[in-house]
């Protein structure tokens, strides 16, 4: 693999103070797979653990990332509290999953209060780092308005229970929306390498200074990364395609943080040495194609 010093994938400054890396880790697959077999909170403890031993400081969950009785923010509580310095936690509210795993609708402004509160509790936290608004459940954005739901989120920041706001499975139009309320200093939407639609949007976030955090970077939820030109590109640096997926990210725009999940100590060292991976710019032409 062509190489540099790890690390090299540098940091981006969340809100304007808060320095978070660009490779960062996804929890929602420390419970188990969506759908499927709880996992062992013992084992994903471990892993979780290593991500931040390799870096991994920013730390991406929810309260509705949970397989059977197993919760990814029990399992990052068990793991990583009391916190590390540096450890930046974002979390997500606003789906609605039952106990059996169904999505059942989307909170109201008022629901949004007890969901920021139940991800303190369960986190140990007095304060979330970043909390996203997320619409339209697991499905693309509807393009609804989203004012009276973040409004409610501006609130929770101005009392001091979140640090910074972000938005998830947005529209461009959403975004002007929410920025319009308050600052907005991350957006989460679905994009990769092999899945581009929302381009444009990444690169208003660039000049706007506001961090772009795919999710699916590594394909997910039905999502590919077969592409010949992807085989061609990994061959070429002795890499696999979950690493250039993750390097082609890092190198696209200096806003996109990337925040691959995994619940295998194998993945999680392969993501980390995306870091180390650099692409030429005939690299990047040949994936733009």
């Amino acid at each position: 693999m062509s190489s540099a010093p790890r690390g090299t994938s540098g940091t981006w400054t969340l809100g304007g103070s808060l320095p978070v890396p660009r490779l960062g880790f996804g929890a929602m697959q420390l419970p188990g797979r969506w759908g499927g077999t709880a996992r062992d909170p013992e084992e994903s403890a471990v892993v979780a653990r290593r991500a931040v031993e390799l870096g991994a400081l920013h730390i991406d969950t929810a309260a509705f990332y949970f397989t059977g009785g197993v919760r990814a923010n029990d399992i990052l509580r068990r793991a990583l509290h009391p916190y590390a310095d540096g450890v930046c936690l974002a979390t997500k509210v606003g789906p609605i999953r039952n106990a059996d795993g169904e999505m059942t609708g989307e909170a109201e402004p008022g629901q949004l209060r007890a969901a920021v509160r139940q991800n303190l509790k369960d986190l140990g936290l007095d304060v979330l780092d970043l909390v996203y608004l997320r619409v339209g459940r697991l499905s693309g954005s509807t393009g609804v308005p989203l004012g009276d739901r973040f409004a409610a989120l501006a609130e929770l920041r101005e009392e001091g229970l979140i640090r910074h706001l972000g938005v998830s499975n947005v529209t461009e139009a959403q975004l002007a929306e929410a920025r319009a309320i308050a600052p907005v200093a991350a957006v989460q939407n679905r994009y990769g390498v092999l899945d581009r639609h929302d381009d444009a949007l990444v690169d208003t976030c660039a000049a706007a200074g506001i961090a772009f955090m795919p999710f699916f970077a590594l394909g997910g939820a039905g999502g590919s990364l077969a592409s010949d030109a992807l085989r061609k590109v990994a061959e070429r640096h002795g890499a696999s395609a979950h690493q250039v997926a993750l390097a082609w990210g890092l190198a696209r725009s200096p806003s996109i943080v990337q925040i691959p999940g995994t619940a295998s100590l194998a993945h999680l060292e392969e993501n980390m040495a995306a870091a180390e991976l650099v692409l030429s710019d005939e690299d990047m032409a040949m994936l733009a194609a």
